[in-house]
């Protein structure tokens, strides 16, 4: 591991900024990273001229456009046109310079919708997608291909990883384009300063699981040592719970006291998203931090960088 150079893309988001941490704590690795300032991971040529100068042997693709439902749903040209680009341009830089490792950050959303559970890795392009992400789960199946034709064409050594929904530290908070878990946060968290109720979308009865990005991290830097192959693995908890129990428990931490509606008129998503860890399991792996723990560390970082004059958050 010691001759590692270890390029990890999207390394200021969150799932970036947990895997620098983690991987610049492991001390053998050396760690590269970008910004959009000197790096931009949509323009071929700037990709392709940073990789033939830093060469690093190893990449991890977690740069992506992401959001929630409502952002998929109004922006599909965006999720599908900025995804297929980096990860495209991604790849073809790690295969000019002959990277030996690629791990690409795909998604539990490229499933079907109603995909038998849990969900095995062969499950893939087995069924409808659902509908209200599908433009970013088409680009991510894309990706995921892009990986087996070099696998295939060239004999790479790459690998996808399918994560499930992931929270913590540095999550996107943003009313119109988060993930349910921090969107339930802030606004659990504005009623309690508002004193006011809080409606979300469906009817609560979809399944999810949910997993700290921390615990995602340990789980790459473990694929990475360990994981030999070059078929997907799943990465997640290996079990579930409604998002009425979700909202519940993030309630019962927030400290929120007054009324939840629930507006079916909004769309629910998937019924039900568990994946199967065996996989991940077989290697001697378990997320470490439970789901409580979790969402109180999130909700305390959350609101020491909340900005009570803009409410924006101060990153």
């Amino acid at each position: 591991m010691s001759d590692m150079k270890v390029y990890i893309a999207g390394s200021t988001g969150m799932v970036g900024r947990s895997l620098v941490k983690r991987f610049t704590s492991e001390g053998s690795l050396e760690v590269l990273t970008s910004n959009s300032k000197d790096l931009d991971l949509l323009n071929n040529s700037d990709v392709t001229n940073f990789f033939i100068k830093h060469k690093p042997n190893v990449v991890i693709d977690a740069a992506a456009k992401v959001g929630g439902i409502y952002a998929n749903s109004t922006n599909p040209v965006d999720f599908l046109i900025d995804n297929l680009t980096i990860q495209n341009n991604l790849m073809t830089a790690a295969h000019q310079i002959d990277c030996s490792k690629f791990i690409f950050l795909s998604s539990s959303c490229v499933y079907p919708k109603l995909a038998k559970q849990p969900i095995k890795e062969s499950y893939l392009l087995t069924g409808e997608l659902e509908k209200t992400n599908q433009a970013y789960a088409v680009a991510k199946i894309a990706g995921m291909k892009l990986v087996e034709g070099f696998q295939s064409q060239y004999d790479r050594k790459w690998f996808s990883v399918m994560p499930t929904n992931l929270y913590g530290e540095f999550d996107n908070f943003a009313k119109d384009s988060s993930h349910v878990l921090p969107a339930m946060i802030r606004k659990f968290h504005e009623a309690k300063i508002n004193n006011d109720d809080v409606t979300l979308w469906g009817d609560g009865k979809p399944l999810r699981e949910f997993l700290h990005v921390n615990d995602l991290a340990d789980a790459i830097l473990l694929l990475l040592i360990k994981y030999k192959e070059n078929e997907p693995v799943n990465i997640g908890v290996g079990e579930d719970l409604s998002i009425l129990e979700l909202s519940t428990l993030i309630k019962d931490v927030v400290g929120f006291t007054g009324e939840i509606h629930w507006d079916q008129t909004k769309p629910n998503g998937t019924p039900r998203k568990l994946l199967d860890i065996s996989k991940l399991k077989n290697l001697g792996w378990e997320p470490k931090i439970d789901l409580r723990q979790g969402i109180t560390s999130t909700y305390k970082w959350f609101v020491s960088k909340l900005d009570s004059k803009s409410n924006d958050l101060k990153i």
